[in-house]
């Protein structure tokens, strides 16, 4: 399993991040994020898996692809805006951690309206 992998890279990139800070503390972050990279690396094949299953889902259910798009948008804001407030939190800028989550949420609110419209719509025209 991937997993495995993925938390054993983890670890091994901190062990090693906290050996280099100790002799060269400039190689540190270098360190870091090369382990970072190759563990986002690992998981591009996923992506590809979970935007095919969509695919699969709007050709069968008839859907708007729009829907799904915008779905696959909030997702995806979600996810840039916690990795980007977990690295101003482990810089100590968590004053900036907290507004990119503030941003990330109303962003996605923003983005989320037309699909919450059409749910009132749809449940308007349910009730009598």
């Amino acid at each position: 399993m991937d997993i495995f992998k993925i938390l054993a890279l983890a670890i091994l990139t901190c062990i090693a991040t906290i050996i280099v800070k100790q002799v060269k503390p400039d190689f540190a972050s270098i360190v870091a994020i090369a382990g970072g990279v190759v563990i986002l690396l690992f998981i591009l094949n996923y992506l590809g898996d979970i935007l095919s299953v969509f695919q699969g889902i709007i050709s069968k259910t008839g859907l708007s692809p729009s829907l799904f798009s915008t779905i696959l948008k909030i997702i995806g804001i979600g996810y840039l805006t916690e990795f980007t407030a977990n690295l101003c939190n482990d810089s100590g800028n968590s004053s900036l951690a907290t507004k990119v989550g503030l941003a990330g949420k109303v962003i996605i609110l923003f983005i989320s309206l037309p699909i919450i419209t059409n749910l009132i719509e749809i449940i308007l025209e349910i009730l009598p």
